[in-house]
């Protein structure tokens, strides 16, 4: 089903750019200034089941990336599977060896320390 969903998806919008490109320049924006007599990808007219298609492919699109979240592999699927194959690896990898820092002996004061001596 996720599979279906998502090739849906790459249809729609494949359709949804061909028609966006197909439309009329309604005029205005950065179109306006640079404005010609020839179009490049484009029509000169364009009726209004263009822009309904626009519409219907935009929602269309919309709502099947939303029914995506609901078909997406859950715990039985191939996302936990490769989730519990790293759990796996990593509680059997060995632990890693620490390295024994040598301690050094604390010096100690000697218990009688000499008097300094005034002259």
């Amino acid at each position: 089903m996720y599979l279906l969903l998502t090739i849906l998806i790459i249809v729609v919008c494949v359709l949804l750019a061909l028609v966006v490109l197909i439309q009329n320049p309604k005029g205005g924006g950065i179109a306006a200034n640079f404005a010609s007599s020839n179009q490049i990808m484009g029509v000169k007219r364009t009726s209004e089941t263009v822009e309904k298609a626009t519409w219907f492919l935009a929602i269309s699109l919309i709502v099947l990336t939303l029914l995506t979240n609901f078909a997406r592999p859950t715990e039985a699927g191939t996302a936990t599977e490769s989730k519990s194959l790293i759990e796996d690896e990593v509680s059997s990898a060995p632990a890693p060896q620490q390295q024994q820092i040598p301690q050094q002996q604390p010096q100690t004061a000697p218990a009688n320390p000499e008097a300094p001596t005034s002259k």
